[in-house]
């Protein structure tokens, strides 16, 4: 029960403050405008700025495993590879292949990570060296796979175009930024951190109350199979696959936790402002985010007590 309980306290209060924004639309309060200079704000600024804060705090020599970070950077690498294809081969709208793949291959790390290992060991464990092994090919295999599928993009997109917007895409130089801070254990004066802070903490809310905002009913029933899909692949399939290779090679408990996180986390709101700030299906992504948001309680409370009572962690 308390696996129950703590898997709604870290997923419904995202899901309500996405309730919350989606009303403020439907009433009137969020506008059009409003709402497009927000998704701005988060995409060029807020987001950058909380992926830089959240690499370059991390120590990586505290806890550093090269089996665990290899392995993290294999099971992602090979996920976004076999989504990726199959949906260029099965899905025609080009628009919404960026969205799918993402919506099914990225998750929500730094929202539930952290809390999750907190939760159950009292420290954060592996998570954060998971997320500096999953977080650039996360965003630099996103912005490659959305931008070749804008939809404001010709269909033969210049490779050279393709480079120069992943080198210049704010998240990816807001990572970029914080790897030497963490690199050599910099850190800012308490007025400067604490103002990243602030700007840190506000980021998720927003970008929550925009997701809400945008979220389109009619839309998202009209694309319920590839959302379903997503989802499915989000949820289940990947930790199904993945989860016995990681128990045949030997990882447990903080570390197993760590790659559950990684595998079977819900969709990250970043990949919904990535969307959304690269002109791909907006509603799709903000669609699975939701739904995996809505299912993960379910799914990752289930995973953990199966894992717990075969004695893993």
């Amino acid at each position: 029960m308390s696996n129950l309980e703590f898997s709604l306290n870290a997923t419904m209060p995202v899901f309500f403050v996405i309730f919350v924004g989606w009303f403020l639309k439907k009433i009137g309060i969020i506008r059009k405008d409003f709402q497009d200079a927000n998704n701005r704000l988060v995409f060029r600024v807020l987001l950058p700025v909380m992926l830089f804060c959240d690499v370059a705090e991390t120590d990586l020599s505290a806890t550093f495993s090269m089996k665990f970070f290899l392995f993290c950077v294999s099971a992602t690498l090979a996920c976004f590879a076999a989504v990726w294809i199959l949906a260029a081969l099965f899905y025609k709208d080009r628009a919404s292949i960026g969205s799918f793949v993402q919506g099914a291959i990225r998750g929500s790390a730094g929202i539930l990570g952290v809390a999750f290992a907190e939760n159950m060991y009292g420290r954060a464990g592996m998570v954060p060296l998971m997320m500096i092994a999953i977080v650039p090919i996360y965003n630099i295999g996103s912005v490659i796979l959305l931008t070749m599928y804008s939809s404001e993009r010709p269909p033969q997109g210049q490779i050279k175009k393709v480079c120069l917007e992943v080198l210049t895409n704010p998240l990816i130089l807001g990572i970029l930024a914080g790897i030497p801070f963490a690199l050599l254990h910099m850190q800012f004066p308490a007025l400067v951190q604490k103002s990243l802070n602030n700007l840190s903490m506000i980021t998720s809310p927003l970008a929550l109350l925009m997701v809400g905002a945008d979220f389109d009913l009619q839309k998202a029933s009209a694309q319920r199979i590839p959302v379903l899909l997503a989802t499915t692949i989000k949820l289940l399939i990947q930790p199904a696959i993945f989860l016995p290779i990681a128990v045949l090679l030997g990882f447990r408990d903080e570390s197993l936790i760590a790659i559950l996180i990684m595998l079977g986390a819900p969709a990250t709101v970043s990949g919904y402002i990535m969307a959304r700030g690269m002109h791909n299906n907006v509603s799709m992504a903000g669609s699975i985010v939701v739904l995996t948001t809505m299912l993960s309680a379910i799914t990752v409370t289930g995973i953990i007590f199966v894992l717990r009572t075969l004695g893993y962690v």
